[in-house]
């Protein structure tokens, strides 16, 4: 098990505080806890740390421990066991964290590292020159089929060659990350056979049930023109559909940074916008009819119910 302290002093900032956005964010979390068990919500509030510096300091895991009235030590634990967080400066355009398990490592993820070397540093956590790129070696990051990859922040790029990953590293040394769609890097349908579906390709063979016709010959006439029964009438409004969650063309004003919601980054951000979200009011309205229909357009299915987002949406509203 590897070994994990956080950063030399010298590269520690003197203090720590919430932006007041991620207060409210912070706020939100520990009130899901019952007053004495709000500690539960010591890994959320770090990730929210790491997310606004990019890193996760000393000055905020204390700030974390007297939040939430817990002693340094047990925060100070959870910061070290998870590899989740950066306990030292990384790239502030992007960190590159390159699976070596050995399904990656058989399909070329070492001459990944190689390529991270020659760009960004010889060593792991040290960044480039710019400060703006860094990279480490992590273990499996659950897309094996799609071997190798790596993951920059909290998206995954798979089915990776030296050259598209040199690609990669030029956009966010850009930043112009968002231009790098997530996910598989070949013409690959997530994780489908590299070479197109095997199995499953010709139509559906109809059934003799579906061929069979009504029979409406042995029918007596006088039972044919019957009116049918009523139960059988369906209402013009319950046969109406559901409008869904309100969109809009462009920004209403200026766009609210959705970023600030905890679980959307910038790539998640940008689909939203595409979808015709812009707004934190948006959100906070959608209904559960709602939250099925859009949980249905985004790639991660559950995002929106695991984080809250339209409890957050309301908060950042306000």
């Amino acid at each position: 098990m590897s070994v994990r302290r956080l950063a030399d002093d010298n590269a520690q900032p003197a203090k720590f505080a919430f932006s007041r956005a991620n207060t409210s964010v912070v706020k939100g979390w520990i009130k899901k806890y019952p007053k004495d068990r709000k500690a539960s919500a010591v890994i959320p509030l770090l990730m929210i740390a790491q997310e606004q510096d990019g890193w996760v300091t000393k000055a905020s895991i204390e700030y974390v421990a007297e939040m939430l009235e817990m002693p340094y030590i047990r925060v100070l634990e959870v910061a070290t066991f998870y590899t989740q967080f950066m306990l030292q400066p990384v790239g502030t355009k992007a960190h590159i964290q390159v699976c070596g398990t050995t399904p990656c490592m058989l399909r070329g993820s070492e001459e990944l590292m190689k390529v991270c070397k020659s760009r960004i540093n010889e060593n792991q956590f040290e960044t480039n020159s710019d400060g703006t790129l860094s990279w480490e070696e992590v273990e499996c990051q659950g897309a094996c089929v799609n071997a190798p990859m790596v993951m920059i922040f909290k998206d995954t790029y798979e089915d990776l060659t030296t050259e598209r990953l040199e690609e990669i590293i030029d956009a966010f040394e850009a930043g112009k990350g968002d231009s790098i769609p997530a996910g598989p890097q070949i013409d690959r349908i997530y994780s489908a056979p590299a070479g197109g579906l095997t199995s499953l390709k010709s139509e559906p063979v109809a059934t003799k049930t579906t061929k069979a016709k009504p029979a409406a010959k042995k029918i007596p006439a006088k039972k044919a023109s019957a009116k049918p029964a009523a139960s059988k009438v369906i209402p013009k409004k319950a046969a109406t559909k559901s409008e869904g969650p309100l969109r809009l063309k462009k920004a209403d004003g200026k766009a609210d940074d959705l970023k600030l919601i905890s679980g959307v980054g910038p790539k998640l951000e940008k689909t939203l916008n595409g979808l015709g979200f812009w707004h934190f009011s948006q959100i906070a309205k959608w209904k559960k009819a709602d939250v099925a229909i859009v949980d249905s357009e985004l790639t991660f299915k559950g995002r929106i119910e695991r984080d809250d987002w339209i409890k957050q949406a309301k908060v950042l509203a306000k």
